[in-house]
């Protein structure tokens, strides 16, 4: 069920950030509209992951990051962000259960406080939506990749974000859990009205799924439908056999 975006657009505007003498990106411009899945593709060291740092505020930049509503002025509140990593270093020792781990992310009710059992059934059912209601009486540190990533994109989404972002989300996942964890991705794009932000190698998957591809090499260098960025100058000069 749509929750209503509270956002239209996402306007990154001459977004540009150095480190010392070197520029890691140069006058990024870019939007992202609520409801559409934009991804941002690039080779290795074109700044995505500086970029995803900027939107969120942990790298000093020039230029701004603004959310809009539906009326196109700034919103007056902070937005809702959820936000997936490529990997979680969890401690394969550690007795801590998925519910556990759920519990220190999306509440603010004291860890010592056991939970309310409201608050357990609107997990339960929150996790159930992601196939992973079973995992949450399971040890955190031995879920497998693909269960991991699940985790991670209920937890991300609790309470529903305003924006998403996917920061190469499936990394060391397998082939089944890559086609599930993408299929729960579309899923969310057409169910929940969000601003959704893909960094990804999966050229494949960006082709199929994105309505938006945004081709980085530390400025923008295409950007359109996965049909036209695919088949530009640039886009060749980055993948030259085509991202294989």
């Amino acid at each position: 069920m749509s929750h209503g975006c509270g956002l239209h657009c996402l306007k990154i505007e001459h977004i540009s950030v150095k480190d010392g003498q070197d520029e890691i990106l140069h006058d990024v411009c870019l939007h992202a509209h609520c409801g559409e899945l934009t991804a941002i593709i690039g080779r290795n060291g074109a700044g995505k992951s500086t970029l995803l740092k900027a939107i969120l505020g942990e790298v000093k930049h020039e230029g701004t990051v603004t959310f809009s509503g539906h009326n196109g002025t700034p919103t007056p509140h902070k937005p809702t962000i959820g936000y997936v990593p490529q990997h979680l270093d969890i401690d394969k020792t550690s007795p801590a259960t998925v519910f556990d781990m759920a519990l220190a992310f999306t509440s603010r009710r004291p860890a010592f406080l056991p939970p309310k059992k409201a608050q357990v059934e609107a997990l339960r059912a929150h996790f159930d939506r992601f196939g992973a209601g079973d995992l949450l009486e399971k040890r955190a540190g031995v879920l497998s990749g693909g269960e991991l990533q699940r985790v991670l994109l209920a937890i991300a989404t609790v309470p529903a974000p305003d924006l998403l972002i996917l920061d190469e989300p499936v990394s060391g996942v397998d082939a089944a859990g890559l086609d599930r964890f993408y299929g729960m991705v579309e899923e969310l794009r057409r169910t929940d009205d969000m601003v959704m932000l893909l960094v990804s190698h999966d050229l494949d998957f960006v082709k199929r799924a994105a309505g938006r591809v945004v081709l980085l090499d530390k400025t923008v260098e295409a950007v359109g439908t996965p049909e036209e960025v695919y088949a530009s100058e640039a886009f060749q000069a980055a993948f030259p056999k085509g991202g294989a």
